[in-house]
């Protein structure tokens, strides 16, 4: 069982919303997506395109619906874009969080990744860094993991499809690379499924080096699809790859097993990108959330 007095429960709003195909749950409003989050029984919420930009409006409509934020994703542009540019703007980024009570920042760099293009996210154009790419991107991350610091904030790296950190190898050289003092890890069990990769051994090696969690659930007969007929990632998520934990064939048992026994602290974060069209978002929030309290106790 997961100690609530450790670990917190959040959800995405990327199951009504979905930022990178704003068609995908265009008619659901901002107010429908965290009154049904907080009507799952979910306690926090990442951000989505939806929301109010301006802080206090956004932070008083969820402190009535008993919501926090606890993250949002940030996106590095080291290997593409000057150097001070993505500094700049991660400042005005954690910043913001920081107002809304946030102390984790999840960033994943999409310098050249095709996650958002029309390509095969199987094929051979996914971006792999030369050593003076890798070399700056560590730089990038350890001075953003220092900003972070400098106001009680957490960084973490979102390892993820389509971009230079998706494969078990291109995470080891991260996590061997930068300084595990400033930066740490995002772990999402979807992603390394979709990559076939198997999400236990990765969490087991890390853990301790884990600040943030997503929990996502894959079906492997699209995964297996997406690869046959070579899907871009949008097209995979549209077809129903990823789902809520329990509804897909992702193993959490010893997930939640090696979270339990590392004392883990933070948040858990359920994330699963569907068309709600078809995989109505309260209805699968609802799913979710008995599936990990019947699982874990939370």
């Amino acid at each position: 069982m997961l100690d609530p007095n450790k670990v917190k429960l959040a959800i995405a709003p990327i199951g009504w919303t979905n930022d990178d195909m704003p068609d995908l749950g265009g008619e659901n409003t901002f107010e429908q997506c965290v009154s049904e989050m907080a009507l799952a029984g979910f306690k926090g919420s990442e951000i989505g395109n939806k929301y109010p930009q301006d802080v206090q409006v956004l932070k008083h409509k969820l402190d009535v619906r008993g919501l926090q934020i606890c993250n949002a994703w940030f996106s590095t542009l080291f290997t593409s874009e000057p150097y001070e540019v993505t500094i700049r703007n991660f400042i005005a980024h954690r910043d913001r969080l920081y107002a809304l009570g946030a102390r984790v920042i999840g960033a994943s760099e999409q310098g050249d990744s095709i996650q958002g293009k029309d390509i095969n996210i199987f094929g051979n154009q996914k971006p792999v860094w030369t050593d003076a790419q890798w070399d700056t991107v560590i730089k990038g991350y350890n001075e953003l993991g220092a900003l972070a610091q400098e106001k009680g904030m957490t960084l973490t790296m979102h390892h993820h499809m389509g971009t230079g950190v998706q494969t078990v190898e291109e995470i080891d050289r991260f996590m061997a690379s930068v300084d595990p003092e400033k930066v740490f890890l995002l772990f999402d069990s979807g992603h390394l499924t979709f990559a076939g990769v198997d999400p236990v051994p990765v969490l087991e090696k890390y853990i301790h080096r884990i600040r943030h969690i997503h929990l996502k659930d894959c079906r492997l007969a699209i995964r297996d699809q997406a690869k046959k007929e070579g899907w871009s990632f949008l097209t995979a998520v549209r077809n129903g790859v990823f789902t809520v934990p329990g509804d897909g064939d992702v193993d959490f048992a010893p997930i939640f097993d090696i979270i339990e026994k590392s004392g883990y602290e933070g948040w858990v974060v359920v994330e699963a990108e569907q068309d709600p069209a078809k995989a109505n978002p309260f209805e699968y929030a609802q799913m979710a959330r008995k599936y990990i309290r019947e699982k874990t106790g939370l």
